[in-house]
């Protein structure tokens, strides 16, 4: 059994860790890009938008396959709840990224920059916070009553804001070079993403190498970035552990993203073994090329006590138990921690409620490696943990770890990112619900491992409090998260792709923790400090990736429909699909 430690779950190639690699192929595709890297610079804004423009088209095509494939690996039903999850955030997310990328080329051809929405709002802490979403009629539709925000570093202002956006497009053969992106194994859009934003918004030519985990998608992902690969600005390798570190070694590759853990991001540039941790103690990295990472989180979620009716309880514990159960828990951004206040009255009506929600849902495939592991290590650190469901075969039970002593700062559940379908409560101490805000905000800063995505849920009334609603809009401001969700799950700041996703900044790579850098950003600013999503307590009808949404899959076929080629006519039709019951 696996020892927990402190961080991400470690990174694992299986087989492939001891597997040859053939260094010929490796460095022919960075040669090949390298070649490109000029040409690329030289591509105009207009023709990039013509390239993503057939890169929508393409990944639609294709879509129902990439989508098939990744159900048949992670064991879904093809037209189950769970193959609807896999086509938004396994395929949808991916064309939405590529289309927001498309009209931020079209705006620099047009003005010169990317034109966000706005508003722009000064925000505490000398920040000002500038609106993203919605940014179209279709958005203030389909995504109702939700908001985005990106929030900039301290002191600047807007004309700075103007001034720096898109700033690879005023000069993009100072930028020219090779960025490696090591993909993920986890979500099958992570990869393509990381392409786009090395390309898009950083001005590279790419080698992507692709997880072991799942390689199987690398010819759907071909298919899909085709008029990439045909130019020469991307190829796509596989491999293990040791073609990572051939290429992350490789002359010609100027800079690294990976997605993973921790442990990868420390293997990289310190090494492995008792050498890798003494290099990384005394602060001497083998690699020292720039390495953007997204590397996980314990991510919580702050319950804000209030008065909820039986409706609010039950949409929560669908929202809390969609967040939890979604990929089977694979997820950096899956919640790892609830955090509730002790007094509130309602608090063993909502836990319960959870956990009769994720007992109704089917067990899933515990397909990442290690799960089992992992699974088994918090529950010796955690006996008492709730095992709901019933797994069959290779499923894992969905687990909460319930009332975690928040004064034992070192507790595995504040500490270890489980990534598997496990998450814990914890109950603190508060004289009120805004003292309860005050301290859940420190509790997370200061005790919770990670600083990538966090999610308050607040009832309006408890919002429309004087004095609850300024400690929970100070919480926002004061919570050091890349990414936060208020009543909205904040893996949508993950989705929406106008918004940034990463870290908050501030990590050294002796401490990495979630990473540094963002990926998204489509409308290319240059200082975003973190992303703010806002969502309605409650929506009616229950949002379509809600797990308990049993029409989910029907209505992500059309959204993704509508992706691939927005219209008003396709509107009636999507929403019809919505509100089926």
């Amino acid at each position: 059994m696996l020892q927990a430690q402190r961080g991400a779950a470690a990174p694992t190639s299986g087989n492939q860790d001891h597997a040859s690699i053939e260094t010929a192929v490796l460095d022919r595709a960075v040669a090949d890009v390298a070649e490109k890297a000029l040409a690329w610079a030289a591509t105009t804004p207009r023709d990039r938008a013509a390239l993503l423009e057939q890169i929508v088209a393409d990944t639609y095509a294709v879509a129902e396959e990439w989508a098939a494939a990744g159900c048949a690996a992670k064991g879904y039903a093809p037209d189950s709840v769970e193959a609807g999850e896999e086509l938004f955030s396994g395929v949808g997310t991916f064309m939405r990224m590529a289309n927001a990328f498309h009209q931020s080329m079209l705006d620099i051809v047009e003005t010169g920059r990317p034109q966000y929405p706005g508003p722009v709002r000064h925000k505490p802490g000398n920040r000002i916070a500038v609106q993203v979403l919605p940014g179209s009629g279709f958005d203030k539709l389909l995504y109702s009553g939700i908001t985005g925000e990106v929030w900039m570093e301290p002191g600047i202002t807007e004309p700075q804001v103007q001034e720096t956006q898109a700033e690879i497009y005023k000069h993009p053969a100072e930028y020219a070079g090779v960025s490696l992106v090591l993909g993920a194994g986890n979500v099958a859009s992570l990869g393509p993403r990381d392409v786009l934003t090395k390309l898009f918004a950083e001005g590279k030519v790419v080698v992507l190498k692709a997880n072991p985990v799942n390689e199987y998608l690398v010819p759907y992902w071909e298919k899909a970035m085709a008029s990439l690969i045909e130019k020469g600005f991307l190829r796509i390798v596989s491999g293990g552990a040791a073609t990572g570190a051939y290429l992350t070694n490789h002359a010609q590759v100027e800079d690294i993203h990976v997605t993973g853990s921790d442990k990868t991001h420390d293997a990289i540039v310190f090494g492995v073994g008792e050498e890798g941790a003494r290099r990384k103690a005394a602060n001497e990295p083998l690699v020292t090329k720039p390495v953007s990472c997204e590397l996980g989180n314990v991510s919580p979620v702050v319950i804000v006590p209030g008065e909820w009716s039986e409706k609010d309880i039950a949409y929560q514990a669908a929202h809390v138990a969609t967040m939890i159960s979604n990929n089977a828990g694979f997820n950096c951004l899956t919640p790892r921690v609830i955090v509730t206040h002790k007094g509130w009255a309602q608090r063993e009506e909502f836990l319960s409620a959870l956990e009769a929600t994720l007992a109704a849902l089917p067990t899933r495939r515990a397909y990442y490696p290690g799960a089992k592991d992992r699974h088994a290590a918090f529950l010796v650190g955690h006996p008492e943990a709730h095992q709901l469901g019933n797994p069959e075969g290779d499923q894992l039970p969905w687990t909460i770890v319930r009332d975690v002593n928040p004064d034992n700062a070192g507790d595995m559940a504040f500490n270890v990112e489980a990534f598997c379908a496990l998450t814990s409560e914890t109950a603190l101490e508060a004289s009120d619900a805004a003292d309860f805000v005050r301290r859940a905000v420190t509790f997370c800063n200061d005790v919770v491992w990670g600083t990538l995505s966090a999610t308050v849920i607040a009832h309006p009334s408890s919002l429309k409090d004087p004095v609850v609603g300024a400690a929970v809009e100070q919480a926002v401001a004061d919570l050091r998260y890349g990414s936060i969700g208020l009543n909205l799950w904040h893996a949508m700041s993950f989705a929406f792709s106008t918004t940034v996703w990463g870290a908050y900044p501030g990590h050294v790579i002796t401490d990495i923790q979630s990473g540094t850098g963002f990926v998204g950003n489509a409308f290319l600013f240059a200082n975003p400090q973190k992303s703010v999503v806002r969502g309605p307590f409650r929506s009616n009808p229950a949002p379509a990736w809600f797990a308990t949404n049993k029409n989910g899959a029907a209505v992500m076929r059309k959204l993704l429909a509508f992706e691939a080629a927005p219209s008003w006519r396709k509107i009636p039709g999507l929403m019809a699909a919505a509100l089926k019951k």
